[in-house]
């Protein structure tokens, strides 16, 4: 596959032609995308909530509503949605669960590596408890998530659209998200664009890469 060209003709949908769906398949791997993100020191400070359902994009959309009500459309009509949500905090018995979950899959040679792995991520979260940057530490790191899910979209041509544009307040009630210890970063619809969709027919516009890009 031509990744170039991929990345050329990936777009941000406008309109979703609401008849088609993603195959399990694809969603698999889209999921997939999600989960074997990168994050810094393996942290995964993040939760993704998936709606697949006129029920479940319905919950969404109670987030879209007053001056994010132009998203509302690009919800209920996609195929799948996804909220992309950070940890705002990296307590003990979570990364504790990381560090059960790497043993388990066989990171380490032995329990001296183990120990070492869990006191470089204590060290390194007790450095941002310090700073008073956790959450935003976290969100840095779901944000590379949504990178990998839009290249995983485009690379199966699936066609996406990250939102901002919502009310948080509103879907953290929705969810109840505070009580979890989570914050909605961003939405992410999933599906195939509507014929009237413009936006599939104009050329990408980007900065020359000598503007872009410089030597070190």
């Amino acid at each position: 596959m031509d990744l170039i060209k991929v990345l050329e003709t990936r777009y941000t949908t406008k309109a979703y032609d609401p008849s088609r769906t993603l195959s399990d398949e694809t969603v698999t791997q889209l999921l997939a995308s999600l989960r074997y993100s990168p994050s810094s020191v393996n942290s995964q400070p993040w939760h993704f909530i998936v709606a697949d359902t006129a029920e479940g994009k319905e919950r969404l959309a109670k987030a879209l509503t007053g001056p994010f009500s132009y998203n509302a459309p690009k919800v209920r009509d996609a195929s799948h949605v996804v909220v992309l949500c950070a940890r705002d905090t990296l307590e003990p018995a979570y990364l504790d669960t990381l560090l059960a979950q790497e043993d388990a899959d066989g990171r380490f040679a032995n329990e001296q590596a183990r120990d070492a792995q869990g006191k470089t991520r204590s060290g390194y979260v007790n450095l941002h408890e310090q700073a008073g940057d956790v959450a935003q530490w976290a969100e840095k790191q779901t944000y590379i998530a949504q990178g990998f899910l839009l290249l995983a979209a485009g690379l199966l041509g699936v066609d996406a659209t990250p939102m901002e544009g919502f009310d948080a307040a509103a879907l953290s009630e929705e969810f109840n998200l505070k009580a979890q210890n989570l914050t909605p970063v961003v939405l992410v619809s999933l599906g195939y664009h509507a014929e009237s969709d413009f936006n599939a027919k104009l050329p990408k516009s980007r900065l020359k890469a000598d503007v872009v890009f410089s030597r070190a």
